[in-house]
């Protein structure tokens, strides 16, 4: 596993996910003991990866026993499942309402939905990273609602590039390849990207957005959002 993935802890995650997974009882709300969980998960899919990750793994960096993870999970795939779900659920919101924010202009809308994926996977960096890498963990059964969510990002940045095509704001010839390289290049940030880095997460997401305008053929380059 590269040092990259080992070092990535979530962002806004308390000291110890222990608090929150204790075992069941009626104090605890199902849906805290469930995000607490996940919270671990996480944590050991981004160190160590799907399959180097157990329920007995999971356990104990919850400080629970591996019955209580059972209790909420039936399976380790289960718990993958419900995570990447949740993730792409949480992108698509982030695009739609950058969509809805930016107006009918088509370099605004295109502007708009690369700002929120550069920043997304910043902003909730081992998410992103898990969401994307763990994918050929899915039971085959799980594939097709996850596959199709990322489908539906794709859709988001096809449809933005044909309208500014179709608008004449952008003359790239291979829309379809420019497509599948820009939202590749926008996950691409949460293998790399550090916060101690030269670049905030808003100051790269500007960035990002010149380079699409860039490779799309911008036919108002004094337009550029790069700072």
């Amino acid at each position: 596993m590269p040092t990259s993935q080992r070092s990535l802890r979530v962002a806004g995650a308390p000291p110890s996910v222990a608090e929150t997974a204790a075992e069941p009882s009626p104090a605890v709300a199902p849906e805290s003991a469930r995000a607490a969980l996940r919270r671990a998960a996480l944590e050991l899919f981004a160190e160590r990866g799907f399959h180097g990750t157990s329920m007995r793994d999971i356990a104990a960096r919850a400080g629970c026993s591996v019955s209580h993870v059972y209790y909420y999970f039936p399976s380790k795939g289960d718990v993958l499942r419900s995570m990447m779900i949740d993730i792409v659920d949480d992108l698509l919101a982030e695009l739609r309402a950058a969509l809805a924010g930016a107006g009918d202009e088509p370099r605004a809308r295109l502007v708009a939905i690369v700002r929120a994926q550069v920043l997304f996977h910043c902003r909730r960096q081992a998410e992103a990273l898990v969401g994307r890498s763990e994918l050929r963990s899915l039971a085959p059964s799980d594939r097709p609602s996850v596959i199709g969510r990322y489908d539906a990002v794709t859709a988001i940045f096809r449809d933005a590039i044909a309208e500014g095509a179709r608008a004449g704001v952008f003359s790239c010839p291979f829309r379809a390849q420019a497509t599948n390289a820009l939202v590749t290049m926008c996950n691409a940030v949460s293998a790399w990207w550090r916060p101690d880095g030269e670049l905030s997460p808003e100051r790269l997401a500007d960035r990002y957005a010149a380079l699409a305008l860039a490779m799309l053929g911008d036919r108002d380059p004094s337009a550029s959002p790069a700072g």
